[in-house]
């Protein structure tokens, strides 16, 4: 029987964006109907408590991981935190520590890191998660893979499955060079076979990451089947730089929800 392959589709992505057993611990938060900013806030503000003076502490990039940045630069204006020093994930989280005045560093200077602190787009059972959706996926798994502790920060939308079942986008980045090429290439993958490849675009021109690569989104209609398989043949095409699939590297991860602040760590 012939395989299914991924369909590629020339509309624009619009998206900017170890088996192990889960140890759940539930944290009694009394609250009226919460938006979903102040969600991700207290989930950002509660993984700033694995932050302590004296550490290095990597600084993810998005919309949760920005109160966490926040948090952190306050903390540091008041005297609760000292001798801090940040690594940033992107240029924006960069700018927002800057003007926050937390000292930075980049992997060169700061190669091992205490805690990195981050957001992600989805998260199974298993705390794998997707990253990249605003496009900061490579620096986000360099800084995350350099950490002693990764703390993920999510509101409870981002629950999963599995990785692909929010139907919305799983990213890859790739080198500009024929990028076309590459694209099809990865569509063609029997495991990620089923989902539809498209191009990351920024209006009329292709989406630029920070590291001047593309990004393919990938859209699953059901989750993927196999992310330690579909992750090691993405990588193995030449042209590919990176994916949004970030597997046993979680270790704590802080979901906030109305009915409070649930915090699971791999075992």
């Amino acid at each position: 029987m012939m395989q299914q392959q991924a369909r590629i589709v020339t509309k624009p992505s619009t998206t900017f964006v170890r088996k192990f057993s889960v140890r759940a611990r539930k944290m009694n938060v009394t609250r009226a109907q919460l938006s979903q900013d102040e969600l991700k806030q207290q989930a950002a503000w509660k993984a700033v408590e694995y932050v302590k003076s004296g550490m290095v502490v990597g600084l993810g990039t998005g919309s949760t991981a920005a109160f966490a940045v926040d948090r952190i630069g306050s903390l540091l204006k008041s005297g609760e935190l000292k001798d801090i020093v940040g690594v940033p994930t992107s240029i924006r989280t960069y700018e927002q520590a800057k003007s926050l005045g937390i000292p930075l560093a980049t992997l060169d200077e700061q190669p091992k890191l205490d805690v990195a602190i981050d957001g992600a787009d989805e998260v199974d059972p298993k705390l794998d998660v997707v990253k990249g959706r605003g496009g900061a996926l490579l620096r986000e798994k360099m800084v995350e893979m350099a950490s002693d502790k990764f703390v993920c920060i999510v509101d409870e939308s981002k629950l999963v499955d599995g990785l692909g079942g929010s139907k919305d986008a799983m990213p890859i980045e790739i080198v500009q060079f024929c990028h076309e090429y590459t694209l099809r290439r990865i569509a063609a993958l029997p495991e990620v076979a089923g989902c539809e490849a498209r191009l990351r675009m920024d209006g009329d021109a292709p989406y630029v990451t920070d590291n001047s690569n593309y990004i393919v989104d990938l859209y699953f209609q059901t989750p993927i089947k196999d992310s330690h398989a579909a992750a090691k043949a993405i990588m193995a095409l030449e042209g590919v730089v990176d994916h949004g699939l970030f597997l046993d590297m979680v270790n704590v991860c802080i979901i906030a929800g109305s009915n409070g602040i649930e915090v699971k760590e791999r075992q």
